[in-house]
């Protein structure tokens, strides 16, 4: 099982640097908790669709949020939602909800539930470190290291270039290994995901393009 110190230790030995105790008051430790503190890891989750991360929810509309035009519900996005997966009309997920946007915390669309699926950062999810696969947890402590090399090393242009190495190596193997029984992905969307808010200066969110996002 995967655990913080081991996130520590592996990135340090990627920066070169000798193995910490999470009881040790040094550099090395007050900079990885800082980046551990700053959302590492959830850069990490926002860096694909991981099953083990992925979480499906059937949301109800949120009737003190009225639109003012357009779609007639409002969803409140969860507060553990990373990145979308795919946002459907029936539990089953054969039915891809082609008519809604996404602004700020909110979904509109014009059904009364829907059915999302998406990465989560809850603690039974993708913050449970028990259930990351070995190339995933390599990646994140790949992403460790590279946020903290600079410093650590004084600028070293070897160490940081080997770093910057790792991590792009560890990240095409922790998703390679997690496409492998990848569902089929959902038709690209189109106009639909255009927002209502343009006119405000607020951008429309179409996700990605391999699956249904919003």
């Amino acid at each position: 099982m995967t655990t913080k110190l081991q996130i520590y230790n592996t990135a340090l030995r990627y920066c070169k640097d000798r193995s910490i105790t999470l009881t040790e008051n040094r550099e090395p430790r007050r900079l990885l908790d800082a980046v551990w503190d700053n959302g590492g890891v959830n850069k990490c989750l926002e860096e694909a669709m991981w099953k083990f991360a992925t979480r499906t929810v059937r949301l109800d509309w949120d009737p003190t949020v009225v639109p003012e035009f357009g779609h007639t519900r409002s969803f409140a996005k969860p507060d553990d939602w990373i990145i979308t997966v795919a946002i459907c009309s029936d539990e089953y997920f054969d039915v891809p909800l082609t008519r809604y946007v996404h602004e700020n915390n909110y979904w509109y669309a014009d059904i009364d539930e829907l059915y999302v699926r998406y990465i989560s950062n809850d603690g039974a999810y993708g913050n449970d470190l028990s259930l990351w696969p070995a190339t995933f947890a390599d990646f994140v402590a790949a992403h460790f290291a590279k946020e903290i090399v600079n410093k650590l090393t004084g600028g070293n242009r070897e160490t940081i270039q080997e770093v910057r190495e790792i991590y792009r190596e560890n990240k095409l193997a922790a998703k390679g290994k997690d496409a492998w029984n990848q569902p089929t992905a959902f038709p690209a969307p189109g106009n639909w995901s255009t927002s209502r808010g343009r006119s405000r200066g607020v951008a429309s969110d179409r996700g990605n393009r391999g699956s249904l996002l919003g």
